[in-house]
């Protein structure tokens, strides 16, 4: 399975990193090795190798069939389910590859940074691309978003990547993060909703 993850897909995301609002001129897309993969509520274990990594909560699709070359007005019938995870990131990394222009595997890919929750079938919900969601820490809410502020849509996304990748049953993709990253600590215990649904629970160790 593959793990495709979207970068400054938020505008107020895009000026908290940058200090500017705007909209990419394609979509940024980057993957995640799949022994990044964090279910079942297991613990996150912060590495010891970054001095600050943050959390950024985001919409996550399942692939549901085999794709190429994908249309965009075909593209919601690739996907089933939705739910909410976090794409942590190693935020000082990030800070120095994107300097250099280098490569986000290690800051974005490594083990255990892309937690998934719990996945709702789509059609209990009206439209995917008007769903709240938001990350609490410790009982009180840290970062708030909604689906229809996305900067590329999830069909056009999944239209996009499909361009380039075959995309596969089981493969997931990460929608990205709306404004209100922030970093994590050990022994923090994180909570991530979906509409009125808790879909994910871990601590952090």
């Amino acid at each position: 399975m593959k793990i495709f993850a979207v970068g400054m897909n938020y505008a107020l995301h895009n000026k908290e990193l940058d200090g500017a609002l705007y909209k990419p001129e394609k979509p940024v897309i980057f993957t995640k090795a799949d022994s990044a993969l964090l279910k079942d509520g297991k613990p996150f274990f912060i590495p010891d190798w970054s001095e600050r990594v943050d959390y950024e909560t985001e919409l996550v699709v399942r692939i549901c069939r085999l794709g190429k070359g994908i249309p965009v007005r075909f593209a919601h019938r690739y996907y089933d389910a939705v739910t909410v995870g976090i794409d942590f990131t190693a935020r000082d990394w990030q800070e120095e590859s994107r300097k250099n222009g280098q490569p986000w595997e290690i800051c974005k890919g490594f083990d255990g940074s892309a937690v998934i929750g719990q996945w709702v079938e789509k059609e209990k919900f009206r439209d995917v691309q008007a769903l709240h969601f938001h990350l609490d820490i410790n009982g009180n809410t840290v970062q708030e978003g909604c689906s229809s502020d996305m900067l590329y849509k999830v069909d056009e996304l999944i239209s996009y990547i499909s361009t380039y990748f075959t995309l596969k049953t089981g493969d997931l993709l990460y929608t990205g993060t709306p404004v209100g990253v922030g970093p994590v600590k050990i022994n923090d215990h994180l909570e991530g909703w979906l509409e009125d649904r808790k879909v994910l629970e871990f601590d952090c160790k």
